[in-house]
C-alpha cells in the first residue's frame, strides 16, 4: 500500500474484530477447535493484509502474488475469515459456518487444494515456517531468471510451538545462510502453549537466535498496529529474512479467558462470547458483518487485482513471456520421453554395470539439459547421491541464478524446502540424502504426500549393499515405511534402464516420488532395444518361461540381478522360473487385475528384496515365501552381509524347490 494512504484506526479495529468475531462463532458452531492464535493474531493479520499483502481472490494462483502461510495451522480460522473477507469464491459464510466439519472447506488445519489461496497444508508444526523458506527461495530464483515479472513476498505467521519444533532450526539456519530477503516471519509471541505458559518447557531467546542465523529481528506489541506496520516496512527494507516478535495476548478480547492457556485449544461457551462482543464493541449477531468493514477488506481484494492486472500487462510485454510460461506449465513430456527413450537405446546397448545412484547421475544429465526447471541438491552428500550434473551452478547467498542447492545437513528442511520450491511454481526440485536418513525427512514426505506436489527424493545407499558403514546406515524397514505413505510413488530400480524410466514417470507424476538407489555397481539386466517405459507398469515379466509356470520370483533393485542368477540354476533342475522386476509396487497396484494376474500368475512366489517383508501383500500370499532381512544388518563388506543374511541365488533356489515340493505334496 502507498504509504501516504490514509489509514482509518477506527475501521482497522473493526477489521480485526470481524477476524475475532467470525473466529469465536465459528469454533462455538463446530464445539471444537482453537480460537486462541487467531484472536491474538488478528491486528497484526489485518495490518499485513490492509497495508501490504498483494493477493487477487479472483485469480488465486497469479504467480506473482504474495505468499501467505499460517505455520501455526491450528489457528486456521484466521485464514479462513481473512479469505472469507477477501471474497475468495469458495469461502462464503456457509463454510465458515460449517467449520471443521464434512464435506466443508473448512477443515481443522488449513489444507492446499481444498479451498482457493491456502497455499501450504499447516498443522505439524514448524512445517509451515520450513515451507516458505523453499517459497522465499523460489521466488529468488525466479526473480533471477525473470526480474520483470517476479516481485513478491512470503510472509509467516508462526507460533511458540513452531520454534520448538527441530525443523525450524534446520529451515531459519538455511534462510539466514542464503538472505532470503523476501521472506519475513512474524512471530506469535503469546507465551503460551498447550500445557500453559512457555517457560514450562523452554528458555531460548528466540530474536537472539534468529539473529545469530543471520536475520533482521526485531519486536512490537502485536495489539499496535501502526507498531507493527513500521516494522513490516523496516523488514521489507532490509535484506535479510526478518522476524518480527509480536508480543500478543492469546485470545485478545474474551474478557475472563485471554492470555491464559485455556482459550488456545477449546471453545469459548456462550457466556464468554457474550462478553467478548460487549468488550470488543461489536454488536452483531454470529455470522453477521457490518457493512464497512465488508466494504474495506473488498477494497483490499480490489487492489490486489489493480495489481495482477499490472503485472499480467507486463507479462505480454515481457521478453521473458515464453520462457516464464513454460516454467510454470507441466513439463515437456514429448521432450523429456523422447530423450529418456534415446538415453536407454544407448544403455541397452552398451550395458553398463553400474551402481543405480551412478545410473541416475546418467539420467540427470540428460534431464536437467531437457528441463531447464529442474533443480538439485543434496543434504552435504553430492558426491554420495551424484546429484550434480554438469552446468549446474550453485545457488549461493545473493546469487540464485544456479540449479543447485547445497542443503547442508538437514534433511528435514531440505524435504520441506523442496515442497516450498514445488509449490511456488516454476521449478520442479529434486534432492539426495542416504535411505536410511528418509527418517529424518519422512514428516516433509508426508505433507507432500498429502499435498500431491511434484517432488523427487533421491535415496542412495539403500540396502544393506552400501556394507561397511554398518547397521547404522543401512535401510532394512525404510522401504515398507515409505510405501505406507498413501500418494508416494516408491521406485527402486534394478538397472541404469529402470532408472532413467523412474526419473521420466516421477517428472511427470503429480505428486512426489522417492528413487531409491543402490550403492553396489549392478549389471544391466534391460538389454532389449524398445521404446515402452516398461516401470510405468510398476511390475512386469523381465525373463518369461514355458508355460505352466513352477515358480515366479519377484524383486526389486539389486536383488532383480540375484532372481536371475535363481532362475538359472533352477533351469538347471528344469523348473520353469519366471523372473518379474517389480520397481515401483504403487504403479503396479494402480494396474488392472488382469494385468497383475498375468505377471504373478498361480505358482508359488518368491519375494526378493534386501529389506524386511513388510508391505510385500500386494505380490505376496500368506503362503508364499521371501527372501530378505528380518532384523538389522551388519558392518561388512556387501558380499559377505549378502551371504551372511542368505540372500543368495542359492537361497532363493533353494526356497523354491521346497514351496514347489510343499505344493506338489498338498496336490
Amino acid at each position: 500500500m502507498n504509504q501516504m494512504t490514509r489509514i482509518d484506526p477506527a475501521l482497522e479495529t473493526r477489521m480485526a474484530n470481524a477476524i475475532r468475531a467470525l473466529t469465536m462463532d465459528a469454533v462455538e458452531a463446530a464445539k471444537s477447535g482453537h480460537p486462541g492464535a487467531p484472536m491474538g493474531m488478528a491486528d497484526v493479520a489485518t495490518v499485513l493484509f490492509n497495508r501490504f499483502m498483494r493477493v487477487d481472490p479472483s485469480d488465486p494462483r497469479w504467480p506473482d502474488r504474495d505468499r501467505f502461510v499460517l505455520s501455526a495451522g491450528h489457528g486456521s480460522m484466521l485464514v479462513y475469515a481473512i479469505h472469507h473477507l477477501l471474497g475468495y469464491g469458495d469461502m462464503g459464510m456457509d463454510q465458515i459456518s460449517a467449520f471443521r466439519q464434512m464435506g466443508s472447506r473448512t477443515a481443522g488445519h488449513p489444507e492446499y487444494g481444498h479451498a482457493q489461496g491456502i497455499e501450504v497444508t499447516t498443522g505439524p508444526l514448524g512445517q509451515g515456517i520450513a515451507t516458505a523458506v523453499g517459497m522465499a527461495l523460489a521466488e529468488r530464483m525466479a526473480h533471477a531468471r525473470w526480474p520483470d515479472l517476479t516481485d513478491h513476498w512470503t510472509y509467516v505467521i508462526a507460533g511458540d510451538g513452531c520454534l520448538m519444533e527441530g525443523i525450524s532450526h534446520e529451515a531459519i539456519d538455511l534462510a539466514g545462510h542464503l538472505r532470503l530477503g523476501r521472506l519475513i516471519v512474524l512471530w506469535d509471541d503469546n507465551g503460551i502453549t498447550i500445557d500453559g505458559g512457555t517457560d514450562l518447557s523452554t528458555s531460548t531467546d528466540q530474536q537472539a537466535r534468529f539473529a545469530a542465523a543471520g536475520w533482521h529481528v526485531q519486536a512490537v506489541d502485536g495489539h499496535d498496529r501502526e507498531a507493527v506496520a513500521a516494522a513490516i516496512e523496516a523488514a521489507r527494507a532490509d535484506d535479510r529474512p526478518s522476524m518480527i516478535a509480536c508480543r500478543t495476548i492469546i485470545g485478545f478480547g474474551a474478557p475472563t479467558k485471554q492470555g491464559g492457556h485455556d482459550v488456545h485449544g477449546a471453545p469459548l461457551g456462550a457466556d464468554e462470547i457474550a462478553a467478548a462482543r460487549r468488550m470488543l464493541d461489536w454488536p452483531h449477531e454470529p455470522f453477521v458483518l457490518p457493512d464497512d468493514v465488508t466494504t474495506a477488506w473488498a477494497a483490499i481484494a480490489a487492489r490486489g487485482g489493480t495489481a495482477r492486472a499490472a503485472w499480467a500487462a507486463r507479462l505480454d510485454s515481457s521478453a521473458n513471456r515464453a520462457a516464464f510460461l513454460a516454467a510454470h506449465g507441466a513439463p515437456d513430456a514429448p521432450a523429456l520421453r523422447k530423450a529418456i527413450a534415446e538415453h536407454c537405446q544407448r544403455l541397452a546397448g552398451d550395458r553398463p554395470k553400474a551402481a543405480t545412484r551412478k545410473a541416475s547421475e546418467m539420467a540427470l544429465e540428460v534431464i536437467n539439459a531437457a528441463l531447464p526447471q529442474t533443480i538439485g541438491g543434496s543434504a552435504d552428500l553430492t558426491g554420495s547421491n551424484l546429484t550434480r550434473s554438469t552446468g549446474m551452478g550453485s545457488i549461493r547467498p545473493g546469487d540464485y541464478a544456479g540449479r543447485y542447492v547445497h542443503y547442508g545437513i538437514r534433511e528435514h528442511a531440505m524435504a520441506a524446502v523442496m515442497n516450498g520450491i514445488a509449490l511456488h511454481g516454476g521449478f520442479i526440485p529434486y534432492g539426495g540424502t542416504f535411505l536410511a536418513f528418509a527418517d529424518y525427512s519422512r514428516p516433509a514426505i508426508r505433507l507432500g504426500a498429502l499435498m500431491g506436489v511434484p517432488v523427487v527424493h533421491v535415496m542412495t545407499h539403500d540396502s544393506i549393499g552400501l556394507g561397511e558403514d554398518g547397521p547404522t546406515h543401512q535401510p532394512v524397514e525404510h522401504l515398507a515405511s515409505l510405501r505406507a505413505i498413501p500418494n508416494l510413488q516408491v521406485f527402486r530400480p534394478a538397472d541404469a534402464v529402470e532408472t532413467a524410466e523412474a526419473w521420466e514417470i516421477a517428472l511427470t507424476s503429480p505428486g512426489p516420488s522417492v528413487l531409491a538407489l543402490s550403492r553396489q555397481a549392478l549389471p544391466t539386466v534391460r538389454t532389449e532395444d524398445e521404446d515402452t517405459n516398461r516401470t510405468r507398469r510398476g511390475a512386469y515379466v523381465l525373463r518369461a518361461t514355458p508355460l505352466p509356470r513352477d515358480v515366479t520370483l519377484i524383486a526389486t533393485g539389486s536383488e532383480v540381478e540375484i532372481a536371475l542368477a535363481a532362475a538359472d540354476l533352477l533351469r538347471a533342475d528344469r523348473i520353469n522360473a519366471a523372473v518379474v522386476s517389480a520397481p515401483c509396487f504403487e504403479l503396479f497396484a494402480a494396474q488392472d487385475r488382469a494385468y497383475r494376474q498375468g505377471v504373478l500368475c498361480d505358482a508359488p512366489r518368491i519375494g526378493i528384496e534386501a529389506a524386511i517383508r513388510q508391505g510385500w501383500d500386494l505380490v505376496l500370499r500368506p503362503e508364499d515365501g521371501f527372501v530378505g532381512m528380518t532384523g538389522f544388518g551388519a558392518s561388512a563388506p556387501a558380499p559377505a552381509l549378502y551371504r551372511h543374511f542368505g540372500i543368495t541365488p542359492q537361497a532363493v533356489a533353494a526356497l523354491a524347490r521346497q514351496l514347489i515340493k510343499g505344493e506338489d505334496e498338498w496336490r
